[in-house]
């Protein structure tokens, strides 16, 4: 395979002449989130505080719990279609399949069907597989979330080359047969973004704009890299 340092490369490359399409198809996501949140998350939490303060604190503290744990989830589930649908795109781009990127088309297109249900059941599995596994540790947590990083781009082949449905947890197998022997690699790719994150984090979040684009063409020319006889 490709090293780190070339597949970075071959990302900006690719995004060369695609810098402002990139950015306004990630600043779509953060304006919808942004709407989400000012006009229907801050009222009911609003509402919530007001009509719960009589609660004791231990059934509070349980709330809270819960409540975190659904937002986490559901936001992580937002989070997902949109970066599924950027990373889709890049890969599309990188195969020649698309030569000019429409940001406010390409960024819904996991929205569509029979994309929609299955970002969603993809999610639902991972994320129990995941949980499942993290109790045992947090390591194998982690580890097996590597293992199931290419379920997405796995469907999204297999659907586009048959035109026939798979199965999700097939999708799932694959992509941990895939990752056989590569997982530390892909770690090691993003934990070369770690500057780049600060930098983001140092501009109040506006550089997540430039970011976002560059780890997801990054990881789109990961996933055309790896050898798919493994």
């Amino acid at each position: 395979m490709k090293s780190n340092a070339e597949l970075r490369a071959e990302a900006r490359e690719m995004l060369r002449g695609r810098w402002k399409e990139s950015v306004m198809m990630t600043l779509v996501p953060v304006l919808i989130m942004f709407v989400i949140v000012a006009f229907v998350l801050i009222p009911v939490i609003l509402w919530l505080n007001q009509n719960l303060g009589a609660m004791n604190d231990t059934s509070s503290l349980g709330a809270d719990n819960s409540s975190n744990s659904s937002s986490g989830v559901i936001s992580g589930l937002i989070t997902t279609f949109f970066t599924v649908a950027i990373g889709w795109t890049f890969l599309d781009l990188f195969r020649g399949k698309k030569e000019n990127i429409r940001p406010f088309k390409d960024i819904f297109r996991t929205f569509r069907a029979p994309y929609a249900l299955a970002v969603l059941v993809l999610y639902l599995l991972t994320t129990i597989f995941k949980f499942l596994w993290s109790l045992l540790l947090v390591i194998p947590g982690i580890i097996k979330s590597y293992s199931y990083s290419q379920s997405y781009f796995i469907y999204y082949d297999t659907y586009v080359e048959t035109g026939e449905t798979p199965r999700y947890l097939d999708s799932i197998t694959a992509s941990r047969h895939l990752m056989n022997g590569f997982k530390a690699k892909l770690f090691f790719l993003d934990l070369s973004f770690i500057g780049w994150h600060i930098l983001s984090m140092l501009t109040l979040g506006i550089g997540y704009l430039w970011l976002i684009p560059y780890i997801a063409s990054t990881k789109a020319a990961f996933y055309q890299d790896l050898p798919k006889e493994a």
